[in-house]
């Protein structure tokens, strides 16, 4: 302590430091090792048997100075040994030297660590699993959903979309835990938010970090790619709305407009910039580096049968979808005039849209997945058009027969397909096993959402190491649709906040046994359905002070309720299913309804 200096106090100014509103840090979980292996390099190494975020406790007896090594990996490669060139210059180990007279319990509690294997060096006996125990850490978000079903696969793939999340929601969310980054990307936010709502109650902590981001804009309204700040990247197309898209999001799921007035001058500060670069053309031409479909598909083939979406296409999806939602943002708050100016906006950026990018045909310039789920998705297509190019959507899966999207594309991609009445292919989509997918990672042992589609390509190898994380939770998107679209809980788009439920899932023949519930701020929101004996059986329950629209899906016209023919269902039809749906208004309360059903 001799050479330590005296601390510095400093004035902060005004607006550069605000209170966390988001739940702490905590060692939240405890995960026992369920192996111990010996690589072919010759590594004792501990399996953890989950990719987790935080530290192991040591448990140790040895002599004064014995020094124990612990070096953690995600991975082995495809030989079995221990594999860390994916965490680039992240040493993600930890050295204990132990001080002897008995046993000795060390826990690295100052850093964190993203890992599933742990290597042990330097210990004098036989290594044993009960040495270490893994003390998960994230912030502590109370949960409040969970969705199963009869494939087990599926429910693998929500449990590691949920530990992605755990993972990655340490104060910020990251976009990884384990190699030297671990930063806050407003991309990955952006994509992801929707989901983590559903799985963990994200008010606090998207609170917290939305007024980080605002304290840290630019004052030409530009965001910065990382919050809080780290890059130099700003003002990215789809990375940097995040600053309207996040706040809209968690005023929809949580019903508080007091999220859009806090940040209202930071989202009106970003549209205003895109206004600015856009001009009067009302086209923004990019000049600054813009990410656009982050790795979606591509090939090395001759002929390239990838997926390359233009990035000015997406930057004005982007700036006619931001404005959307701070012209609805200022509508809620009342601001009428410029609700009013934003509407005005609205319509000729989306003119300007139709001409750049749209022929008469409902095809776009880029004939890509992720143009038509950007476009149909934000409401940029002419009512007219949207069938045509929804078909051309759905043709491109069919000659695919994959996904080809990114991080922009894929988080609608199912929606859009189920929207548009070719559920079916959404449907294919989550089943497929090969890559590009969904479940291509489960059946590789994956136990978190990958960063890549093939971070381990078919033949057991690595994708690039200088970005390859097996814990990023952007693909992890597709936990909404899983919610809102199979089990089917959602919302009236008019009410926020659950107050208006919307009950209607989406049957398909592969799919049975569906378990969902989220808790909303009225309560428990539940909807279970199954098939049995050619009817189909839905369970429901409704919180107090809400009312209730539910959907029942049916091939007939008779609907049971409780043992009970209801009278008045009315009946709706649902395009491009082997059924309808029987319609039914409801007030809170605990329901089973029953209808033919024959897909």
């Amino acid at each position: 302590d001799t050479g330590w200096v005296g601390c510095e106090a400093f004035d902060p100014g005004q607006g550069i430091m605000v209170a966390p509103a988001s739940p702490p840090m905590r060692r939240m979980e405890e995960v026992r090792p369920v192996s111990v292996l010996v690589t072919p390099e010759g590594d004792t190494v501990i399996d953890m048997g989950q990719n987790m975020v935080g530290w192991v406790r040591l448990r140790v007896n040895c002599p004064r100075g014995t020094r124990i090594d612990l070096r953690h990996a995600e991975v082995l490669d495809k030989d079995g040994n221990f594999y860390t060139e994916n965490l680039r210059k992240a040493a993600q180990e930890v050295v204990y030297t132990c001080k002897g007279g008995g046993e000795e319990i060390h826990e690295p509690f100052f850093t964190f660590q993203g890992f599933r294997y742990v290597a042990v060096s330097g210990y004098p006996g036989k290594v044993d699993k009960d040495m270490i125990t893994g003390i998960v850490v994230y912030s502590d978000l109370e949960p409040t959903g969970d969705f199963s079903c009869n494939d087990s696969l599926i429910n693998q793939l929500q449990h590691n979309i949920v530990w992605g999340q755990k993972g990655n929601f340490l104060d910020v969310p990251t976009d990884c835990p384990q190699r030297d980054e671990r930063l806050g990307w407003t991309g990955d936010a952006e994509v992801f938010a929707p989901t983590a709502c559903f799985n963990m109650d994200c008010a606090g902590f998207y609170t917290k970090w939305l007024a980080d981001l605002a304290l840290d804009q630019e004052a030409d309204g530009r965001v910065p790619s990382v919050i809080p700040t780290k890059v130099k990247s700003s003002g990215a197309s789809g990375w940097a709305d995040a600053a309207v898209i996040v706040p809209w999001t968690v005023y929809r799921q949580y019903g508080d407009a007091g999220i859009l007035e806090k940040q209202y001058p930071s989202m009106k500060a970003w549209v205003e910039y895109m206004r600015k670069q856009a001009g009067d053309r009302y086209l923004w031409t990019p000049e600054p580096w813009h990410y656009g479909d982050w790795l979606a598909f591509a090939t090395t083939r001759s002929d390239y049968p990838g997926a390359t979406t233009d990035k000015d296409l997406l930057a004005n999806a982007y700036f006619y979808h931001s404005t959307d939602l701070l012209q609805q943002t200022a509508t809620v708050l009342g601001y009428k005039d410029e609700a009013e100016e934003y509407g005005q906006l609205m319509q000729k950026i989306k003119a300007a849209f139709g001409k750049e990018y749209l022929t008469p045909n409902g095809r776009l310039s880029s004939n890509t997945q992720t143009a038509y789920v950007v476009a149909l998705s934000f409401g940029l297509i002419p009512g007219d058009l949207e069938a045509k190019s929804a078909a051309r959507l759905d043709a491109d899966v069919k000659r695919f027969g994959h996904l080809t999207t990114g991080f922009l594309g894929t988080p609608e991609l199912c929606h859009v397909l189920t929207r548009y009445g070719y559920l079916d292919e959404a449907y294919m989509l989550l089943y497929r096993k090969k890559y590009p997918s969904w479940l291509y990672p489960v059946t590789m042992g994956a136990t978190t959402i990958w960063e890549r589609w093939d971070g381990i390509k078919p033949d057991g190898t690595f994708q690039n190491p200088g970005m390859n994380s097996f814990n990023h939770y952007a693909y992890g998107a597709v936990g909404q649709w899983l919610y809102s679209e199979v089990a089917g809980i959602g919302m009236d788009p008019a009410v926020p906040g659950y107050k208006k439920i919307l009950i209607k899932p989406h049957p398909d023949n592969g799919m049975n046994d569906v378990k969902a519930s989220h808790l909303s701020p009225y309560g428990t929101v539940s909807s279970s359905w199954k098939t049995v004996d050619g009817q189909f059986i839905l369970e429901v329950n409704i919180p107090v002070n809400t009312t209730a629209e539910i959907f029942v899906p049916s091939t007939g016209d008779t609907l049971m309720e409780g043992g009970k023919e209801m009278s008045g269902a009315e009946r709706m039809d649902s395009p491009g299913m082997d059924y309808h749906y029987l319609k039914v208004i409801t007030g809170s309360g605990k329901y089973v309804f029953t209808s033919p059903y024959q897909p």
